[in-house]
């Protein structure tokens, strides 16, 4: 027994002995730094050719391969023989100083210059020209050199703004930041792009792996890849299944086919087990997007929108129908398109390598859509071979930008007349028919097709009536959020649901953030801070854990104020952790206007008053025609610096007589007790953009307690504008009931309840 207990006594010993060792081991390694996995390296296209020979030879030559190249007598295009080029009483001249091209243009200072060219962008329809400027900064000429035939116009030097007289200072002047190729240009024209700004002093650092487009701009950082090809064939091979090949991306190959003809339909359909490579459709989207860009991180194979913000339909970029107005890069109108919602794919229709279609013409569309069925008189009712029987010109209507480059919108759009007369926006049709209205082609389409040919984007009603705010802009709100709509629309019209706050819209907006999709779940969250933050405190909160960054970079935006001593320590980690997420993408963007005002509203919500001022006064540094800065600067400095806030309106005044600067000093002199001034600056303002029903509304107001019958003629004039404003039709019951018309301010009191209002069929 003895023995058994001092072998137990011993078993003990040796037993706690290891497991203390164990224990200090484990210690050891929780207080070692991790292991440093270095991350795959870029090493550039030379290093790729040997293996994809076919691929590299169809790549060179191409608009990737010549996105960007250092100017020389190869690469530069354009007429530098001592040639002008006059604008608006600025002569701009060309030339060759030995093996330099010059140009002797205005510069920042207004005067005349000489200038060396760094590098050019782009063959063809048209070629720019960059010039170094001292703090690592690059700009863009606004006069371009168009490399089309002689024929076809080309061959001559011509302004990217033929109709506007830009001065040196304006923000569109070749000098000034919104020709800036550092934050405009660079990360789409060349490989794994560092913009490197530093705010402080104003300069940037900027740095590429490659000048152009290269082979892992797509494909990913390529040494692992390299690495992995050197592997035996047995090493590369589990179970008869290729493994990682050391690649961040899977890209199918550009030949494959995915599509079959279904025999019984004549509809084209994707290859049973087939699918979409939204990987692929990402990749193209970092460039071929209009977005806002969050960092300089982004490897193909992420998330697009971990790095990215696209931008939805907002007017300013799109028709109400979705049809491109402003230079958009195709994305967002693809999104819009049935074929999109079908699986297609960008190198469906285009050889990812050369770039070019992969067959001319309409061949490109006769790949799945039967020449029988489609290529006939029967469904286009045109003459064959014309500009009518083309598939491109009726379904992908091109626009030019830039002078010179035509580019077909991307949505695949059934032509809709009847809709462009309705919403008086171009349609197909009348891109051609341009002696005849909107209205013979909608009876054309009707006669021909019936009423059931209406096409996938049925969303331009309540797009039109939210910009409007029409009486049914809400309801048309759930059309398309309960129709059979690209979720792009969705998304769009989502975050109009807080300016229509009730029950019902507060019960949608919190349903749309369990959408899969993320641009509507962002769109949820700015829905959602329409509402009073009570009600909804818990959702946003919920959208911090968001698993992609532009949802919970948007949350942490709303929640920033947020009091940190009303939350749970592990709450309060969280939003802090997101929102210094969201400082660090302004901090990306510190050379923007923008950025820094959205830093300074940060910064203030967080009371961080000195930091807040700081951006402020950048913002203004970096543009000092940027008004949304004045005016928020202004705001920030109310109750503290009135006189200072009162001279920032007048210095943003002196720069731009702008209606909202106007409006904000409007309201300083109301704050103030100077009714008269400020009624006089809101009056300004309410002339100065009469479509602004805010600024209607406001100055109405201001006049209703000595003139309601002038405030009343005001809010009914701008109603007319604006069926829909909840505002203005609360404001008319109120001052008709002020003069006694019990009757016209219960009408208008009815109106506003409607508007709020969803009737319950539409929710059927």
């Amino acid at each position: 027994m003895c023995h058994c207990l001092t072998t137990l006594q011993n078993f003990k010993l040796i037993y706690m002995k290891s497991y203390c060792q164990i224990f200090s081991l484990l210690c050891i390694l929780a207080l070692a730094p991790a292991p440093i996995i270095a991350a795959p390296e870029y090493v550039g296209e030379q290093a790729c050719k040997d293996c994809h020979i076919s691929e590299h030879q169809q790549w060179q030559g191409s608009h990737h391969d010549l996105a960007m190249q250092v100017a020389s007598e190869k690469s530069v295009l354009g007429d530098f023989d001592n040639t002008s080029f006059s604008q608006f009483g600025v002569d701009s001249r060309f030339y060759k100083d030995g093996k330099r091209f010059m140009v002797n243009t205005e510069g920042a200072d207004g005067k005349l210059q000489n200038y060396e060219i760094s590098y050019v962008f782009g063959i063809y329809p048209l070629q720019q020209y960059m010039v170094k400027f001292p703090q690592g900064k690059i700009q863009v000429l606004g006069i371009a050199w168009d490399s089309r035939e002689l024929l076809k116009g080309g061959q001559r030097w011509f302004s990217l703004y033929p109709e506007e007289n830009i001065p040196a200072g304006d923000v569109l002047h070749w000098t000034g930041p919104n020709l800036n190729w550092n934050y405009m240009c660079a990360d789409c024209h060349s490989t794994n792009l560092k913009k490197n700004y530093n705010a402080e002093s104003r300069s940037y650092n900027t740095q590429w792996s490659e000048i152009n487009v290269s082979c892992e701009a797509c494909h990913g950082p390529a040494s692992e890849h390299i690495a992995w090809s050197k592997l035996p064939a047995d090493k590369k091979l589990v179970d008869k299944k290729l493994t990682d090949n050391g690649l961040s991306i899977h890209l199918t190959k550009s030949n494959s086919n995915r599509w079959t003809i279904n025999a019984n339909t004549g509809k084209p359909e994707l290859v049973a087990g087939s699918a979409a490579n939204q990987e692929e459709i990402q990749v193209c989207a970092k460039c071929h997007s209009r977005r806002a860009q969050l960092d300089d991180d982004f490897t193909p194979g992420d998330n697009f929108r971990d790095h990215y913000l696209p931008a939805l339909l907002t007017d300013t970029l799109y028709y109400p129908d979705g049809k491109m107005k402003d230079e958009v890069y195709v994305y967002a109108s693809f999104l819009q398109s049935r074929m999109y919602a079908a699986g297609v794919t960008c190198s469906d229709c285009h050889n990812p390598h050369t770039l070019d279609r992969k067959a001319e013409g309409d061949a490109i569309c006769l790949q799945c859509h039967l020449p029988a069925d489609y290529a006939n008189p029967k469904h286009h009712f045109h003459q064959q071979n014309s500009t009518g029987a083309s598939c491109i010109s009726c379904h992908m209507p091109a626009k030019t930008y830039m002078g010179v480059d035509e580019r077909n919108d991307h949505s695949f759009r059934i032509p809709r007349p009847d809709i462009g007369d309705q919403l008086k926006i171009p349609d197909a049709c009348s891109n051609c028919h341009k002696d005849k209205t909107a209205g013979w082609a909608a009876a054309a389409m009707q006669k021909w097709y019936g009423p059931s040919d209406t096409g996938y984007q049925q969303f331009g009603p309540a797009l039109k009536a939210l910009q409007q705010q029409d009486m049914d802009a809400l309801q048309l709100t759930y059309t398309v959020l309960m129709g059979e709509n690209p979720q792009i629309a969705k998304a769009t019209v989502a975050s109009h649901l807080g300016t229509f706050p009730s029950r019902q819209t507060l019960l949608t907006s919190t349903q749309m953030l369990r959408s899969s999709d993320a641009d509507t779940r962002r769109q949820a969250v700015i829905a959602l801070a329409g509402f009073p933050l009570q009600h909804t405190i818990r959702e946003i909160f919920s959208s911090l854990e968001d698993p992609i960054k532009i949802v919970r970079i948007e949350a942490a935006r709303v929640l920033a104020a947020i009091p940190r001593g009303s939350l749970e320590h592990g709450q309060k980690l969280l939003l802090d952790k997101v929102t210094e997420e969201y400082r660090q993408s302004l901090l990306f963007a510190a050379d923007r206007p923008e950025a820094q005002l959205a830093l300074a509203q940060l910064y203030a919500q967080l009371g961080q008053n000195g930091k807040a001022e700081a951006a402020f006064k950048r913002a203004l540094q970096l543009q000092p025609q940027y008004v949304p800065a004045y005016i928020n600067y202004a705001n920030f400095l109310q109750g503290s610096n009135e006189t200072a806030a009162f001279s920032l309106l007048q210095d943003g005044l002196k720069i731009r007589k702008d209606a909202a600067l106007y409006h904000a000093l409007g309201l300083w002199h109301v704050r103030q007790g100077e009714l008269n001034k400020g009624i006089e600056a809101l009056k300004t303002a309410a002339q100065l953009q009469p479509e602004s029903a805010n600024f209607q509304y406001v100055y109405a107001v201001s006049i209703s307690e000595k003139q309601p019958q002038q405030a009343i003629k005001i809010l009914k004039a701008a109603l007319k504008n604006h069926s829909g404003n909840p505002q203005i039709l609360m404001a008319l019951a109120s001052y008709y009931h002020q003069l006694g018309d019990a009757d016209k301010a219960d009408t208008y009191r009815r109106k506003a309840d409607a508007v709020m209002q969803v009737q319950p069929e539409i929710l059927r």
